[in-house]
């Protein structure tokens, strides 16, 4: 019998970095929750849509590896730098992931990152 695949997940967080082993095609979003690492905000651990890709509130950087977008909002915030739903990830390859710590919803948004090297602030 053969041994299940598995891929290396590196989470990036305000203290430091995790390192995960988790199998061919899990969601990345339920692999960063098992681990007890949520890519939700103080508010949207509670009120989000449970992985269905409707609330935009689970996005994380994808620092290395990111797989082509599949989603309609990755397609998007491809072109203006926003973060990815972590809902709309498989993981089929080594990923290198950043948490999105101090996230602001339903308000300001963070300005992306296409933009933020060229602000004055």
């Amino acid at each position: 019998m053969t041994e299940p695949i598995t891929h290396t997940l590196t989470v990036i967080t305000p203290e430091g970095q995790v390192t995960l082993n988790v199998p061919d095609g899990a969601n990345l979003r339920q692999a960063l929750l098992a681990a007890d690492l949520s890519p939700h905000g103080a508010l949207s651990r509670r009120a989000n849509c449970g992985g269905r890709g409707l609330c935009a509130t689970c996005g994380v950087w994808i620092e290395a590896n990111a797989p082509a977008p599949s989603h309609w909002h990755d397609r998007i915030g491809a072109a203006f730098g926003y973060p990815r739903l972590s809902c709309q990830i498989a993981v089929h390859a080594p990923l290198l992931v950043r948490l999105v710590p101090n996230k602001i919803i339903w308000g300001k948004p963070e300005r992306a990152r296409r933009y933020r090297a060229q602000s004055p602030e």
